[in-house]
């Protein structure tokens, strides 16, 4: 796989140093790049009900579809772990969502250094809907009923 790029690195770091992490102390930081080569970074969110808390990488990827696209083309996890920090389950399922399978994911120790795998491998059987069709304008949709009127 390739090596991290540089630039993905830094908005990773960066995004790590502003991690809110007051009941853990487990700061982490991702980078996203877009198709259009910008890159979109986020760390994670804790929050005193846990459930609430949000990972890096969603972080991320929000904001790339905040920003209007859709497609990320590379990956950058980074923690202050001493091994290379992958992303969780959930961050897992948005990536690939959001990822092709052939996506690069870098998962990085401290220092940057650690290894990179597609997202087929990260998540191999990926649950998956069928896309709803956007509706015409204009078009006028009937109510579902439960039988006949």
């Amino acid at each position: 796989m390739a090596a991290p790029k540089d630039d993905l690195l830094a908005a990773a770091r960066q995004a790590r140093d502003r991690a809110y992490a007051p009941y853990s102390a487990f700061r982490v930081g991702a980078a996203v790049r877009g198709a259009s080569g910008r890159i979109y970074a986020g760390c994670n969110v804790e929050n005193a009900s846990f459930g609430l808390t949000c990972c890096a990488e969603r972080n991320a990827v929000f904001a790339l579809v905040a920003a209007g696209e859709r497609e990320v083309t590379e990956v950058l996890v980074i923690g202050d772990t001493p091994e290379a920090l992958p992303p969780c389950g959930a961050c897992r399922q948005v990536l690939a969502e959001f990822a092709a399978p052939s996506a690069v994911v870098h998962m990085c120790d401290r220092t940057g250094a650690g290894r990179s795998v597609p997202v087929a491998e990260l998540l191999p059987h990926v649950f998956r809907l069928k896309k709803a069709r956007p509706a015409r304008t204009g078009a006028r949709r009937e109510a579902p009923t439960k039988g006949p009127r």
